[in-house]
């Protein structure tokens, strides 16, 4: 699937060539040595994206212009180069000037970390960057109405703390803009947790050993009319929030664990459990739209695990899923006898394993 990831002038690593598995790749080395960088750049050259950073000029490593990332995908060759101000896209050597078409030609991509306990400690805005990640690789059209909505969302609020008094026309006109791509988000959301919820609830199972039972429920915003027309009803919140007080910016998922609140009621074990039933039924749902498996991308994970998850979580996995995987130490690797290749990182820079 994806092989010879290749690096330069990327976060810590000056250059580096990583031969990649077709089952597992396990990245073995101490915390703080470059391990998670490197499955970054995966991530952000099959996506366009990194689940650390909106920023950027933070992926070229301090004192270069320019970082590089390479791979295979498939028998395609993608190429990703970044610089401060600018980013360049080839495929098989050919300058692709629309992340769309870029997008389409890569492949789908799942990311676990610690951080996914966020899903149900942190607020709303971790579940919906959750909802976005995985609509934006299910659905053509919802990366353009995301990014729509989120620019006439940044003019409507501008609009609305400018001026003393509110210039409801142009605050209206944002508006419309703005419900367009709305919808269209609104939808697609609502088909991807419909997608997710037999899968979340298959996952749980097998994690808790059948004894426990999820299910979530998109916590939409969204108005039998326009977005415009609900919006028309808020002009006093607005006034005094000075912010959009409606829209899909402020939408939610409910997950109930055993018919209670797991955000509030679920113990740190339970709710590490349905982080991870959440990203499982990502990777499936993923394959079913794409008709490939996703790249899986593990970050310091399996090490944390108990062995009845760690196995639980490998067995539910979609067939012929390849992995990277991130640890400290090889110890529940050797007892799960996983196999496929170690890298050992040291420093920024690849070892002899």
């Amino acid at each position: 699937m994806l092989s010879d990831l290749f690096v330069r002038d990327f976060r810590c690593f000056a250059e580096a060539k990583v031969e990649l598995h077709s089952d597992a790749t396990l990245l073995v080395g101490r915390n703080a040595q470059g391990k998670t960088s490197l499955i970054e750049a995966a991530c952000v050259l099959l996506r366009l994206q990194s689940p650390r950073t909106t920023n950027r000029s933070e992926l070229v490593r301090f004192g270069a212009s320019t970082c590089l990332v390479e791979a295979s995908w498939h028998g395609k060759r993608l190429r990703y180069a970044q610089s401060a101000t600018t980013r360049r896209l080839a495929l098989d050597g050919t300058t692709c000037g629309k992340a769309g078409d870029y997008l389409a030609a890569s492949g789908v991509v799942v990311w676990m970390d610690h951080r996914d306990m966020s899903l149900l400690r942190g607020g709303a805005e971790h579940r919906r960057r959750f909802l976005d990640f995985a609509a934006s690789q299910m659905f053509s059209d919802y990366l353009h109405a995301l990014r729509g909505y989120e620019r006439a969302l940044r003019g409507r609020n501008y609009v609305l703390k400018r001026d003393a008094v509110i210039a409801w026309k142009q605050a209206d006109a944002f508006a419309h803009v703005m419900d367009g791509f709305a919808q269209t988000l609104w939808q697609r959301r609502s088909e991807l947790c419909a997608a997710l919820l037999p899968q979340v609830a298959a996952a749980h199972a097998r994690l808790s050993g059948g004894a426990e039972s999820v299910r979530i429920e998109l916590a939409s915003t969204r108005h039998m009319g326009s977005l415009h027309e609900a919006l028309l009803t808020m002009r006093e919140e607005e006034s005094r929030s000075r912010s959009t007080a409606f829209g899909p910016h402020r939408d939610d998922i409910t997950m109930m664990l055993n018919d209670l609140d797991a955000t509030t009621f679920a113990s740190e074990g339970q709710q590490r459990s349905f982080a991870l039933s959440l990203k499982l039924a990502q990777a499936h749902v993923l394959e079913k739209a794409r008709g490939e498996a996703p790249l899986l991308l593990i970050d310091d994970v399996f090490g944390e695990l108990d062995a009845h998850r760690r196995r639980a979580l490998l067995a539910f996995l979609p067939k012929g899923t390849q992995k990277i995987i991130t640890t400290t130490h090889l110890d529940w690797a050797e007892a799960d006898h996983i196999s496929g290749l170690v890298h050992r990182v040291e420093q920024g820079r690849l070892v002899s394993a």
